[in-house]
């Protein structure tokens, strides 16, 4: 496996991450970037996560063999139609999108003919953004969903499986539907948790936050993520965020309601049963 031209849309930390990755273990022989802010294109070439960069989509996927996206997952279709008169015969075009569902289905009719599409989801890394904290080894040992549909072309979603390998990952294959189910659950919800936490504490008072120990530190580290991000991700899998939000909602609802009965022993119940369930989670890769 081996690309002459990859195309990467959106060079921040996991865009960024991908093209160091596929340098280190000699996959591409030319990369080329995208992105909306030259500047950082700069940097990145400077820096050689990227070989060179383009300010327009046509010079971008002119000739590449591989086209990943790695921008906001709410800019995809519109980038998709933009790049599809230039893609040539053979193209495989991937993501690296936290969201799924219909968007797959949206990136595939863009694709032209002989080119295809492959979503993919790396469940890798942090609160940082942008290529400062773009690490090669961030996707080693984390889990990669690949998420093929009936019209997926089968070779290349085996090269974009077999890439992933190579980066370290263990790969999942979902549908897309039931990816946004589990990611929504999982991810998006705690990421909404802890933005809905910060806010509370400085509603409530700002000169608190001095205090904060670990455990708040801990719980709200992910609120630090980009904020366009998740706006999208909350847009595009709205229904499943929603249904898991209501589901949360119970839970708290539950613990006031066993607080305001000053009913201890139901509450010591909550706490504990939580408590079993997490400590199973214990040893999992952290991201």
């Amino acid at each position: 496996m081996f690309f002459e031209k990859t195309a990467i849309i959106g060079v921040g930390l996991i865009g960024a991450a991908v093209a160091l990755a596929m340098k280190k273990n000699g996959i591409a022989k030319r990369i080329c970037g995208f992105g909306r802010n030259e500047t950082n294109l700069k940097n990145a070439c400077a820096r050689g996560i990227i070989d060179d960069y383009a300010l327009n989509l046509k010079d971008l996927t002119d000739g590449a063999d591989l086209v990943i996206f790695a921008a906001p997952v709410g800019a995809f279709t519109a980038i998709a139609a933009g790049i599809a008169p230039y893609l040539k015969a053979g193209a495989i075009v991937s993501d690296v999108g936290s969201v799924k569902g219909a968007l797959v289905y949206e990136m595939e009719s863009a694709m032209p003919e002989g080119a295809a599409f492959v979503g993919a989801h790396p469940i890798a890394g942090n609160d940082k953004s942008g290529i400062d904290a773009a690490d090669p080894d961030i996707f080693k040992g984390a889990k990669c969903v690949i998420t093929p549909t009936p019209r997926t072309d089968k070779t290349a979603c085996q090269t974009i499986t077999s890439m992933w390998e190579r980066f370290g990952c263990k790969i999942e294959t979902l549908s897309p539907e039931r990816h946004d189910e589990i990611l929504s659950c999982v991810s998006h919800l705690p990421h909404i948790a802890a933005y809905a936490l910060v806010n509370a504490v400085q509603e409530i008072n700002p000169d608190f936050f001095p205090y904060s120990g670990p455990g708040f530190m801990d719980t709200t580290r992910i609120a630090m993520s980009s904020a366009e991000i998740w706006r999208d991700i909350c847009i595009l899998n709205k229904d499943n965020i929603l249904n898991h939000l209501n589901a949360y909602k119970r839970e708290l609802e539950l613990i006031t309601t066993y607080i305001n009965d000053l009913n201890w022993t139901a509450l010591t119940k909550e706490f504990e049963k939580s408590g079993e369930v997490r400590k199973k989670l214990k040893g999992r890769r952290r991201n």
